[in-house]
């Protein structure tokens, strides 16, 4: 048997990524010298190795037919939250009344609770905050909460229920 193949898979466990890193430092870099080069050489062969060892999760796409209704909805809802954030921070602060609450996900892909994460952050006046270790659940900063509940519902129906059928 010849040892070299493993040898050259252990070091290299992903070459693509590790000539993206090169790439990617002679293209931040100040100059492209021989230094710079070796540097870059190094730090291809460094980056993956720490790469590979962590804990990666696939998206698994489950169907695509929500997403053009979930866009739709996402981007009326920034509409209209842009108006009723700029109608708010215009008018009198006693009025608004900011909170956080804590959303109960039934999502469990990591990948449809990072999309979860980014709708709710996209619209004007929330703001995910954080995601419990055992990621059912997520706190959300809200500007001018008046109904904890309903917007709790809201999320669940307009944002998360697509996202799992997307991600399930």
């Amino acid at each position: 048997m010849n040892p070299r193949p493993a040898l050259w898979r252990r070091l290299l466990p992903a070459p693509a990524l590790s000539l993206i890193v090169v790439a990617f430092w002679l293209l931040m870099s100040d100059s492209f010298t021989f230094g710079q080069l070796l540097l870059g050489m190094l730090l291809g062969v460094v980056v993956p190795l720490f790469a590979a060892r962590l804990d990666r999760e696939f998206a698994r796409i489950g169907t695509l037919r929500p997403l053009p209704r979930l866009l739709c909805v996402m981007l009326w809802d920034i509409l209209v939250s842009n108006l009723r954030v700029a109608m708010q921070v215009l008018g009198p602060e006693k009025r608004l009344t900011p909170g956080f609450i804590w959303v109960p996900l039934d999502i469990g892909n990591i990948h449809g609770i990072a999309a979860l994460t980014s709708l709710i952050t996209l619209t004007p006046g929330t703001v995910s905050s954080a995601l419990s270790d055992d990621r059912r659940h997520l706190l959300v900063h809200v500007l001018h909460l008046t109904d904890a509940d309903a917007l709790i519902a809201e999320i669940k129906t307009r944002y998360e229920a697509p996202l799992m059928e997307i991600f399930p």
